[in-house]
Order: structure tokens, then sequence, then C-alpha cells
């Protein structure tokens, strides 16, 4: 939960469980009662998910009163809850005593809420405060006690949970399903057997034995209705509320077909025209409704389960044992007791189970399902490593740096999560149509039935098969479905392509982008300069030379020292520290080193900027170096001049070399119809030759970081819509400023802060990934909109019989139902879809 205190409002934020949602319907209800109320300053239902996201002022409303409100519309919001519960596995107690101990001693520890021991099943299921106590304090305890406590890691209970639910629901729902179809079967063979050809006995023949034909059919129709009986449960509550939705609509379809009939049927037995009333009997049409449309629902559950599993695999990645060591010995513990500064043994083949710093030993590790990144990455002692990712060929000792919920693979798993949980703005009419749709059907049943009968003249049997097929034939869940499913694969896809996208609104955005800034060092080049040019003038070797200005640099913490100092170690040479060092800021640096000659040590004055300095300084630059620096800025890199002990000696060049796949993403981008822009704070010279090799036309060159969402915003008021791309640390501004802001993810804790879109890794290639991403699920978006409301446009008028008053024939309801139930399963199917899509 987030807080915000201003002007004496305290704005909360905080994304909610909703049980008991069935149809867009319902969402729809939630959103327009709960956001009328007084303090309430957002909120957005989404249906797939069943998750509220909800902002409102703690001090004029508070969370209870919102549920409350919600629990009056026959929904449940569940609350977060700040402790954890845990469930150990005791071992060695062997009577009443053991487990009352225990209890007694681990319930009056410090942050421990509630403890139970069961002595009988050997669990203790306790409750506590996270931030107070932790599970290996309380294994410990109980361990100090003389027993064995084992836990089960709480994100694999998690995972198992969810899983287990969504098994249980589909083991409900086939319970109910096969049974349903059998009995339905049963109940048409007797109704229209004989109109087909089947030979039923004559004690059941609808001519001779009216009674018994109907009996049997209302007996048969009654475990079916029993079977759909949630449909009654929730529809008509719903219906008296105010409020009705889909199972309102086919609560009350096939309960006006199953009344109508046991109407007949009481007629028959009261021997009232008894054939005739034989042949207007509609339970078949009740039964195969409830069959059909439970069909849907279990084919829908089922493929909705499908949505989430780029977060089960997510989840997957995670341990749930570590090998602590201590000392001289290694302890096999959760991953959940680690705590920060454990130093953990990893093996070859193990997964890491936190974030943490290599302290000894070397192996490659790979990292692909975290960054998309292909190929292992060799980490040796001081290198961070990242939970999650699978070690392959060495043994590593990681000190813990991050654990828990703070572990990048958590963060990521919540980043998804949230997004999964979001909405898009192209759902908002969607959703505005789904509150109004099913009192509209409603009353278009009713209107289409009695025009049928009062004004058409027609049978009463006629205008009752009009009503039902209305009412069953609309699906508001189709419509609910159609947004929220395609954001869940899509960001689910993403993630697993390394490619995080926050919310729905920064995916439907990225599909819009007509500009693409992007920020010269870090992204369109490495981000590490190297010396690239030594040209010499000094009578020195080139060496010797470097020694020197090596050594002079080693005071400074610029990139471009650190690019010299890096130079001079790779070549085996070891410059000393400086006597003296003198910054001066965008001009150079000016420092006094030892130079070894054959007489001994000389101090030595040292130089190093850019000719400006030299002048300043009244050292000569000759025509030809100033010339030769000329040609090296064209060509993109940064020259450097060097005097010792008052005489130029030396013209460097240093470049920040650009990216393999700069100059393929830039075209790529342009092929798209994507105009590409470079914002650099570097010298125009050295921008546009960066430029000219990533194939980049304009260019922003020689802008402080401070101004570059100013650039930013100069570029969206003439109409684009731009999308900014950088590392996140100097240029956060820029990216919140610009429409849609990408994080390149090579600093993940500044990238997921800054970013709309954070990108697992520096490749350029996944913003052309996240583009085409983006451009897929609102595509898909588009096409389960237009079934879902083609669907109900053709299919309603055709049920209230258009086509009829044509010469053309009438909807029977038991296929107006199948099609309702089948709509919403193409919904989710063509959402799956996106599970297979590829950059």
């Amino acid at each position: 939960m987030n807080a915000v205190i201003n002007s004496n409002r305290q704005l909360e934020h905080l994304q909610v469980d909703i049980k008991g949602m069935h149809c867009a319907s319902c969402s729809s209800r939630i959103e327009k009662v709960v956001g009328a109320m007084e303090g309430v300053d957002r909120v957005s239902v989404n249906l797939a998910t069943a998750k509220m996201d909800l902002g409102w002022d703690a001090s004029r409303l508070t969370l209870e009163t919102i549920a409350e409100r919600i629990a009056g519309l026959g929904f449940e919001l569940v609350p977060p809850r700040s402790e954890s519960d845990l469930t150990l596995s005791i071992k060695g107690m062997h009577c009443a005593s053991c487990s009352s101990r225990i209890e007694k001693v681990v319930g009056a520890m410090a942050g421990v809420q509630k403890c139970e021991v069961n002595l009988a099943t050997g669990l203790a299921k306790i409750v506590i405060d996270p931030g107070r106590v932790s599970q290996r304090q309380l294994r410990e305890t109980i361990e100090g006690l003389g027993f064995k406590a084992e836990a089960v890691s709480s994100s694999a209970n998690l995972l198992a949970g969810q899983q287990q639910e969504i098994s249980d629901r589909l083991r409900e729902l086939k319970g109910r399903l096969i049974p349903s179809f059998i009995l339905a079967f049963l109940v048409m063979v007797v109704s229209m057997g004989h109109m087909v050809g089947i030979a039923l006995p004559d004690f059941l023949h609808p001519t001779s034995h009216p009674l018994n034909f109907a009996l049997l059919q209302f007996l048969l129709v009654l475990p079916v209705l029993w079977f759909g009986r949630n449909f009654y449960q929730i529809g008509f509550p719903s219906l008296l509320r105010g409020a009705p939705n889909m199972d309102s609509l086919i609560a009350v379809g096939t309960g006006a077909a199953f009344v109508y009939s046991t109407w007949n049927l009481v007629e028959i037995w009261l021997g009232i025209d008894a054939v005739a009333r034989a042949h207007d009997l509609y339970f078949e049409g009740a039964a195969m409704l409830i069959a059909l449309v439970s069909l849907g629902k279990y084919l829908e559950t089922r493929s909705k389960a499908r949505t989430s599993d780029a977060i089960s695999q997510l989840m997957q990645l995670a341990p749930d044992k570590a090998t602590l060591i201590r000392g001289e010995q290694q302890q096999e513990i959760l991953v959940d007791e680690i705590l920060v500064d454990d130093l953990l043994f990893i093996r070859p083949g193990e997964r890491l189970p936190i974030d943490g710093v290599i302290e000894k030993g070397t192996s490659s590790v790979d990292q692909s399902m975290l960054t998309g990144e292909s190929l292992p990455v060799q980490k040796g002692p001081g290198d961070e490593v990242v939970g999650g990712t699978l070690n392959k060929n060495g043994i590593l000792h990681v000190r813990a740096r991050k654990v828990g919920q703070d572990t990048t693979l958590s963060r990521i798993i919540k980043m998804v999560q949230d997004a999964q949980g979001s909405k898009a703005p192209i759902a908002n009419l969607a959703d505005r149509i789904s509150l109004y749709f099913v009192p509209a059907v409603m009353a278009i049943a009713v209107l289409a039935g009695s025009s049928w009968y009062f004004i058409g003249h027609a049978e009463f049997t006629f205008a009752l098969r009009i009503f039902i097929a209305v009412m069953v034939i609309a699906c508001p869940c189709a419509m609910g479905l159609a947004t929220p499913t395609s954001i869940m694969v899509g960001t689910g896809r993403g993630a697993q392509l390394g490619v995080l996208v926050k919310n729905g609104e920064a995916l439907e955005m990225a599909q819009k982008v007509q500009t693409v800034v992007f920020d010269k060092t870090g992204t369109l080049t490495y981000g590490k300069p190297e010396l690239t040019d030594l040209r010499n003038f000094s009578g020195l070797s080139d060496d010797e030379l470097l020694v020197l200005i090596a050594s002079a640099e080693r005071g400074s913490e610029h990139p471009l020292a650190e690019a010299m100092v890096q130079a001079a170690t790779e070549k085996g040479l070891q410059p000393a520290e400086p006597l003296s060092f003198t910054a001066l800021p965008g001009r150079g640096i000016v420092a006094a080193v030892h130079q070894e000659n054959g007489n001994g040590q000389h101090e030595m004055q040292v130089l190093i900027g850019n000719s400006e300095l030299l002048t300043e300084k009244g050292v000569a630059v000759g025509n030809d170096a100033l010339q030769a620096a000329d040609e090296l800025a064209e060509a993109g890199k940064t020259a450097l001049f060097v005097a010792l002990d008052g005489r130029f000696s030396a013209l460097l060049a240093i470049a920040d070399r650009i990216k393999e796949e700069s100059a393929e993403t830039v075209r790529q981008l342009q092929e798209l119809g994507i105009e590409v822009v470079m914002l650099t704070g570097d010298h125009e010279k050295t921008a546009r030759a960066i430029a000219r090799q990533a194939g980049i036309t304009e260019v922003i060159a020689q802008v402080m970081p401070e101004h570059k969402a100013d650039e930013i915003e100069r570029i969206r008021k003439q109409g684009r819509v731009v999308a900014m791309v950088g590392d996140g640390i100097n240029d956060a501004p820029a990216l919140a400023t610009a429409d849609l802001g990408i994080a390149m993810g090579t600093g993940i804790d500044v990238a997921i802060e800054s970013g709309d879109i954070v990108l697992m890794q520096g490749n350029l290639r996944h913003v052309l990934t996240a583009l085409k991403l983006s451009r897929a699920t609102m595509r898909n978006i588009k096409q389960n909109l237009f079934w879902a409301f083609a669907y109900n446009v053709i299919g309603i008028p055709v049920a209230a019989g258009l086509l009829y008053i044509f010469g053309g024939p009438t909807l029977n309801p038991m296929i107006a139902g199948g099609a309702m139930a089948l709509s919403s399963v193409s919904v989710v199917s063509n959402a799956l879809r996106l599970r297979f899509f590829k950059a």
C-alpha cells in the first residue's frame, strides 16, 4: 500500500482481489458504484484477473467502508494482510506436552501473533509479522527445544495454492458438466426422439401416455437444474438488487422455460388438453441450455488458467532451498529463511536463490529466462548475480544482498502481475456498454416476446421461444474478457522475452509511437569509452607516454580518464599515483607525476584536455595536430591534447563504440514508419558521426541532462507521440516527460522505477520487440472486441426473430445458448495466440 499526504488529503493506493464476479456487468457495476463514493480518487476493476486497482482519500473514507459497499453489491473485497501464515512440519513430538511446550515458547516470541500445533498431523500453523521475526528464528527456536522443524516454502505454497485452486475449480465444473450433458441428452431423446425416428416405449409416447412422457422429462431435468444451481443462486439475487449479470440472463431464460413446462405438466395431470400440452414442453431446452453454458464456463476457465502461464514460469525460476555456509559447515535452508549478508554455496546446475555478489569462484551464468539473452555470461569475484539465473559450470560463494520481495525476480513478478491486473484505455467503451448491457438485453427480450404475441399475434409458445433465445444468446462476458485477457497474455509473453510492460496504458501507447528518441551514451553506444588513437609527438615511446598519461588520470573518476587507465592496464603497464591532481571541469586536468630517467626520478607536469585549455596555459599546438583533431571528431571520437612540462606532446582519441545492433534497429524502426532522433550532450561533430553510423539523420546535440526533458516536450508539441529510450539514470526526467518511457535494464533497479517499459538487457533489438509486441497485442484486442460486439449486434436481432419477418428461420434457444457459451471461449482462445508471439 502506498500513502501520499497532500494538502490534508491522505491518498492511498492498493490492488486487491474481488471475489464473486462472473461477467463484465459485475466489474462495471463495482466500478460505477465504488467510483461514485465520496473520497474515491480512482477505481479500475479487471474481470480476467479478478483484481481492483483502488485509490482513495483515507482521511475521508476507510477501506472497510468500501468493502461493505462492495459486499452490498453481492461481491467480496479481500483485504491485504500485513502478517504471514507459515506451516512448519515438526518431527520428534511424542505427547501433548511436546506440542503445548512449542505453542507456549513460540507463541511468546516477539512478532508471533498466533501459534497452533497439531500433535496428530505434526504441523504447526503460525501467524507472524515478518518485520519482527523470521522463519529461521522460528525454526531455530523449535530446534532449541529438541524438535526438528521444516518449513514449506511460501513461494512454493503460493504457486501450488494457485494451481490447486484452478484445478479444484475445473474438477468441480467437470463433475457437474458430465452428468448434466448425460441427463440433458436423455431429456432430448425422450422429448424429440419420436420426431427423428427413435422408437419410444408405448408407455412413454406423448399421444398415448402424455403424463408419463412429461413426468419423465421433469424428473430428468431437475438434477440438471441442481447441477447448474449457481446460475440461479447468483443470477436471481443480482436481479433483485437491480444489478443483473450474465447469470441473471441464464436464470431467467431457463427458469421461464422450466416454469412454463411445469405448468403444462400440471395441466396434463389435470387432464386439460393433455396431448396438446405434451407437445408444448421445453424441459429439453432448459436442460440443454444449462449443459451448454456449463461447457462454455468450463472451457473458459481452462483457457483463462493458461493466460497466467508466464507468471507461473517466472515463479518456478526461484528454487525452494539453498545451501547456507556457516563457518566450515554447510546447511540446507529454505530460500524464505535467507537473510541479507548470508553466504550461500551455489553448485553447478543450481539456480541462484537471491540477488548477491560473488565472493569466491568463477562460472558462466545463464540469464536467458530473465533477460532473453541466449549466451551465458562469465561471472567472477565482485560480479553481481541475480536470483533465478542458472549457474552453469562452476562452484560459487555468493553473499546475499537482496532477499525475499526485494530481489529482481520478485520485483519483476510483481511488475508483471500489476500489468496483468491493469486496464488499457481501449477497454473503456466495452466497460461502459457492459454496465447497461444486461438490463438492455432483458428489455429487448421482453419487448421482442411481447411484440410477437400481442402485435404479431403469434402463439404464446413462439413468443416464449423468442424471449428465451434473446436472453441466452447475449454475452457480456465476451466483451469484458476481450481486453484483459490479451493484456495478461501479452505482458506475460513480454516478460518471457525480456520486455517488462508496467501497465495496459503503456502497452496501448507503444503501438501509437511515431517518434523514438534515443539517448546516445549507453543506449546507442556501449557507454564504455575506449582509447582508440594515440598520436605521439613527444620523443618518448608509446608505452612510456601512456604510463605518464594514465598516472595523471588515476586521480580522476571521469569515464574518459578510466578509458586511459584501462588502456595502460590492458598493455601490462602499471600507472602510479599522481603527486598532485586538479580537475578543471569542462576543460581537462592538471597533474604532477614521477618520470623515471637516467638521473633518477623527475617530477613532470602533465596537462590533458581540450585545445582551449592548452592555449590558456600557453602551450602552442600545431596546425597539423588541430587538423587531425578535427578529423577524429568527424569520426565520432573525442580528441584530447596532452602537454608534458609545458610542451605539446600527444593527441589522444577516445570513442564510445556504437552497438552492433544499433544500425539494424534504427533501419527497422524507420521501416515501421517511425521517426528516429538521437539526443546527446556531446559536441555536434561527435554526435553526427555516431548518428551517421547508426543511420540517424536528426540529431539534437549539446543538451545537458537537465534539459533533455525540454527537448522531448518540444517534439511532443509538434503533435508527435514520442517514446524516449534511455538508461533511466541521468535521463529519468526525459523518460517521464515522453508519452512512453523505455528504460534499458542495464541498471535494473533504476530502470524499473523510471520506465513505462523496461528492457531487461541493453540490446536495442528489444525496443523493436516492445513496439511489435504492443502492435500485436492491440491488434488482438481489436479482434476480440470486434467479434464480441459483432456477435451480440448480429445475434440478438436474429434471436428476436428479425429473419423470420422476412421469411427466414428463427433461432432455437439451444443453439443460442451454445453460441453464447462459445463466444467467451473464442475470445480467450484468440488471446492465447499471443503466447506464440516472436519478435
